[in-house]
């Protein structure tokens, strides 16, 4: 990580990256309440929306797979502009498909499509971060970002619920194409440090970097199983990610099958949700400053598992929706922490590739997850699987206790480096500060 930046507030190079992120955001949430709603429009079935949650994280891992490499060896900003333009290409292509009635398949095929495309942008996006800003600003720009996305939480899903509810969801998915055309052009403006990408194009890369699949995937994952706190933090995690995957099919089913509500009430409801991805952001940086990275995250896990289980068994709309804004409250405060940690102890020349292993190690639960529980909530009802999710979750946490989890202090300080305990040491040779390659 480079220091030659100016301070968050001046550096132009990331608050333009920030503002054009702030409107696809916007869309992405638009999308993650769109998506649902047309396939629940369609068929009335919550195993379909299962299944395309399902592919969601198929293609996820898929493309986790070889994305790091592909992120680590190429113009990260050029693969990112290429990423929105093609998502708003499929996604806008959308409406006019359904134009000539409804057509399952194509959401199968966008979905896998965008899917791919999100996950190279997601890893390049996360690699980006680190040369747009000092050391010491990391976690600021970092609850900057995951304000954004709080903003976008708030407003897009009731956006979504009042598109969907006047001209459709699928004209809900064609706004959200509209949104990556304009980060594309926001990206244009933004120097990522070209000189970094060069610089890994330009270079002979190892033997175990470069060849087979299998070989991209396995440098960034020994990385992580070297680290004794991403290890455990990616055990656990990949436990979580099987009952929270599918939690927004659970909460759309509950809202407007089971308790009977409005494709608007469900958008409000999870747009009112985003109030807890707000308090998360601001709150991520002095939670973790003051009670360590351990401590904010394994929190994090007990309000996810109460959250899920009291929006299941609740009929109150009102309770619903705080203890959906806890859930999300818990799953930014965790997400913060983790990919700030990562940023933090990861060599530059390596971040692609330990992001995609992160990812695709813990997300290869998901679509078994969502899988099985939007089965069951159609067999049992959403009551009896949210608690059982719920107390699964706090199993992982007491689980997370016996970890070095339970003890890391690790905190952000300036530049990023303060670390206290066991996970002090880099777990592998090489610096740990971020640094442009």
């Amino acid at each position: 990580m480079s220091d030659q930046h100016p301070p968050l507030w001046r550096n132009r190079d990331f608050n333009v990256f920030w503002l054009g992120q702030a409107l696809s955001v916007l869309g992405g949430s638009i999308s993650l309440l769109a998506l649902p709603l047309l396939v629940l429009d369609a068929t009335g079935d919550v195993v379909q929306m299962g299944l395309i949650t399902v592919v969601t994280g198929v293609t996820g891992i898929a493309t986790g797979m070889f994305a790091g490499h592909v992120v680590d060896r190429t113009d990260r900003r050029r693969l990112m502009i290429t990423c929105d333009l093609v998502r708003a290409l499929l996604l806008g292509a959308v409406p006019l498909i359904w134009l000539a009635g409804p057509r399952i398949w194509v959401l199968y095929v966008v979905t896998a499509l965008v899917t791919a495309l999100k996950t190279l942008f997601d890893v390049a996006y996360v690699t980006a971060v680190p040369n747009l800003v000092r050391g010491e600003d990391l976690t600021a720009a970092n609850g900057r970002l995951m304000g954004t996305f709080a903003v976008g939480t708030l407003c897009g899903p009731a956006a979504a619920g009042l598109i969907a509810g006047g001209v459709g969801a699928d004209w809900a998915l064609g706004v959200d194409g509209a949104t990556f055309l304009v980060s594309a052009l926001s990206l244009r403006w933004v120097a990522f440090g070209r000189d970094g990408a060069e610089k890994s194009r330009g270079s002979k890369p190892r033997a175990a970097e470069s060849g087979k699949l299998r070989e991209m995937f396995v440098v960034g994952f020994r990385f992580l199983w070297a680290h004794p706190v991403l290890r455990p933090l990616t055990v656990l995690l990949t436990l979580l990610t099987f009952v929270t995957m599918g939690a927004t099919d659970l909460l759309v089913y509950r809202i407007q099958e089971e308790l009977g509500r409005s494709e608007t009430t469900v958008g409000f409801v999870i747009a009112v949700s985003g109030l807890g991805v707000v308090g998360a952001a601001f709150a991520a940086g002095p939670l973790r400053r003051t009670f360590g990275f351990g401590a904010c995250w394994l929190g994090s896990v007990a309000m996810i598992g109460v959250a899920v289980a009291g929006t299941g068994v609740s009929r109150s709309l009102p309770v619903i929706a705080v203890l959906a804004a806890v859930f999300m409250f818990g799953m930014t405060l965790g997400g913060v922490c983790s990919m700030t940690l990562r940023q933090e102890v990861t060599p530059d020349p390596l971040l692609g590739r330990v992001t995609s292993a992160f990812w695709t190690v813990h997300n290869a639960s998901g679509p078994v997850g969502a899988a099985a529980l939007t089965v069951l909530a159609a067999r049992h009802g959403v009551p009896a699987v949210s608690v059982a999710a719920g107390v699964f979750c706090l199993l992982i946490l007491g689980a997370g206790l016996l970890t070095p989890l339970r003890g890391s202090r690790i905190a952000g300080a300036p530049g990023g480096d303060a670390v206290a305990g066991s996970a002090a040491r880099p777990p592998v040779g090489g610096p740990r500060r971020q640094r442009r390659p």
